[in-house]
């Protein structure tokens, strides 16, 4: 019985310090992407920084099928057929990975 106090002690001592700390501290601030699914072929890209990002595509095995960067919001995806994608941007030194669903 003291293991189980033991153990739930540990477990609310390390869920204060995880709340202290940020969801994901190399995560794009205000990182937005929109529409998802794209049906339009274009899809935008906000973030709080608007720089240049870097953008990488892959499908769903791996292969990258886009790299680009783009300097203001709106990407280009007329060339991806129908289908899932991971996308991930890249904003200074931070990035940001979604799925991408293309119709």
């Amino acid at each position: 019985m003291k293991h189980f106090y033991l153990l739930a002690f540990l477990l609310v001592l390390y869920s204060g310090f995880a709340q202290n700390r940020p969801a994901n501290p190399g995560e794009i601030e205000g990182f937005n992407l929109y529409p998802n699914p794209v049906t339009n072929g274009k899809v935008y890209i906000e973030t709080r920084a608007n720089a240049p990002k870097k953008i990488l595509i892959y499908d769903v095995l791996g292969t990258k099928v886009i790299e680009t960067t783009i300097i203001g919001k709106e990407l280009n995806l007329t060339d991806l057929d129908a289908g899932v994608y991971v996308l991930r941007v890249m904003e200074k030194d931070k990035q940001a990975t979604r799925k991408l669903v293309v119709k």
